[in-house]
């Protein structure tokens, strides 16, 4: 055993800011403060805890920096709760396929693979409420595209809420993390791409968006009728596309 002095130290007292960040992230994994809510503001954060301001911007510093949340620049309300798991599971992707250790071909091929596998569960034991969250999904996706605005959330919640239909709790955590690894990969191909060539990033998305919707419309009528067959053809070819564009975004 190596020598006790070099393995333990006096246990210090947390910091006040400390306390204060420990005590938001356990109502964050606790679920009682979820993805997309937001805190109070600054000040009213400060009074119900009753610390200064400066020890309340310390402890949003570490949640911050650690994922949990997003503090928003003159946005309308307080810091933004993330949904840190996928953010860091979806990071890991990006990390990966910038140093090239996997490809879009691969991303594609296992994204298949594994919403196949869940859209068996989902024409299975899909309930009315899922038809309804679908449904709910693709008119708001239409009224974006209406109002020409692209739908690129709603077209990404659309397999989240696929994911949770399936009823089994794993399949949102992969599926969600790869989708949003896919429309983080596609907004900087997006990004990078039409910028050197002088096209327009609001043009690509549009049609992106468009052509999602379609194909996500079609999905949802096969899943509805409970043909797997149809269902999952339809997927396949869905998600080819997205690969697809991709690759033609990459080259």
């Amino acid at each position: 055993m190596q020598n006790s002095k070099a393995l333990f130290s006096p246990i210090r007292e947390k910091r006040t800011f400390e306390r204060v960040s420990a005590k938001i992230k356990r109502l964050i994994l606790d679920g009682v403060l979820k993805p997309g809510d937001h805190l109070p503001s600054e000040i009213e954060l400060a009074r119900q805890f009753d610390v200064s301001r400066q020890t309340l911007r310390e402890a949003l510093r570490i949640l911050e920096l650690t994922g949990f949340i997003t503090v928003q620049k003159g946005g309308s309300g307080g810091p933004l709760i993330q949904d840190t798991l996928m953010n860091s599971i979806s990071n890991l992707y990006l990390d990966a396929f910038q140093m090239e250790k996997i490809t879009i071909e691969e991303l594609t091929v296992i994204r298949c693979d594994i919403e196949k596998s869940m859209l068996n569960h989902v024409i299975d034991k899909s309930v009315e409420a899922d038809f309804a969250a679908l449904e709910a999904n693709l008119i708001e996706a239409s009224r974006k595209i209406e109002d020409n605005q692209p739908a690129i959330h709603e077209n990404i919640e659309f397999h989240n809420i696929l994911a949770k239909a399936s009823k089994n709790n794993v399949y949102p955590v992969v599926v969600g993390s790869i989708a949003a690894a896919t429309r983080d990969l596609l907004t900087r191909l997006i990004d990078e791409t039409l910028s050197e060539k002088g096209l327009s990033e609001y043009d690509e998305n549009m049609v992106n968006t468009k052509v999602a919707v379609v194909s996500h419309k079609a999905i949802l009528a096969a899943i509805r009728k409970r043909d797997k067959k149809t269902a999952v053809q339809l997927l396949e070819q869905h998600l080819h596309e997205v690969g697809n564009r991709l690759k033609k975004l990459a080259k």
